[in-house]
């Protein structure tokens, strides 16, 4: 069944996730700070950090503010959802950036948009995006890969997984973890991939890195590093295409441990998912 969230069948109430600033507190917009002052309940991944941004945008809050991030979520979206159901207005914020993008809050839109509430936004900064449009690599095909894992061989299997990844890639990481990161791409796309270090975004110190794997690596194991970190990593290029020519050899094996010339075509031709009459051909043509 299609869901419609503009029936708003479950009364009168919303769930309005709220992107902040991701380090420059002059990009909060003014919808984010009237939704401050005037919402009924704001979620926050940390009442600290919500208390903190208020501050600096010099406003005051009348809402109940609850906790509400990646430890309590299953016991706390229900509770949440009962609020909208109410009719009050629920704003959710997150420590920076947009609610449910490698941060909390998926839970709460999924068990929302199944509930048959009202669930909206309001845009603003987002380290994904800008990290992204500053790269210089390809824009109009991109995926959102967050932190990989810490460990290393779990790390592993997932670039293995991203080895073939045409789009370009953005990672979110952690400073003091960068190096490896970087040396684990290095192993897993090659040095000369083209990719860039976009580090404290909109804030004072902020700054861009572009060049090959290698470099980049090359640059972290020199200094130390700090800040918020996102890497945009270049797709996989054009593989180059099968040519018959590289396959003579596969079906010359086969004939010499006594398979006919063209059953050893057709075998070899099957698995390099090429054309049996062309690499026919090119055998002969070897001869």
């Amino acid at each position: 069944m299609v869901n419609n969230a503009d029936n708003n069948d479950g009364g009168g109430g919303s769930i309005v996730l709220a992107a902040t600033p991701i380090g420059n507190m002059a990009d909060a917009s003014p919808r984010l700070m009237e939704l401050l002052q005037t919402a009924d309940v704001i979620a926050a991944e940390d009442t600290r950090r919500l208390h903190k941004l208020v501050k600096a945008l010099g406003i005051t809050l009348n809402a109940r503010i609850i906790s509400y991030h990646e430890h309590n979520e299953a016991s706390r979206t229900e509770d949440l959802l009962e609020t909208v159901r109410a009719g009050k207005t629920l704003l959710m914020v997150t420590d920076a950036g947009m609610p449910a993008v490698s941060d909390p809050g998926f839970r709460l839109v999924e068990a929302a948009a199944e509930a048959g509430l009202l669930v909206t936004a309001i845009p603003g900064p987002s380290a994904v995006l800008m990290a992204l449009a500053l790269s210089g690599l390809p824009t109009d095909r991109f995926c959102f890969e967050g932190f990989l894992p810490r460990k290393a061989g779990e790390r592993s299997s997932r670039l293995k997984e991203l080895g073939p990844e045409r789009r370009t890639m953005v990672f979110f990481e952690a400073p003091h973890r960068l190096e490896a990161m970087l040396r684990a791409l290095d192993n897993e796309f090659g040095g000369d991939r083209r990719a860039a270090v976009a580090r404290e975004l909109t804030k004072l110190h902020e700054q861009v890195l572009r060049g090959s794997l290698r470099e980049l690596l090359n640059w972290a194991e020199e200094g130390d590093v700090r800040g918020e970190i996102a890497v945009v990593v270049a797709g996989a290029g054009e593989a180059e295409p099968e040519r018959p020519e590289d396959h003579v050899a596969a079906v010359n094996e086969l004939v010499a441990k006594g398979a006919r010339l063209k059953e050893a075509v057709s075998t070899v031709a099957e698995d390099a998912r090429i054309s049996k009459r062309e690499l026919y051909a090119a055998v002969l043509a070897a001869r």
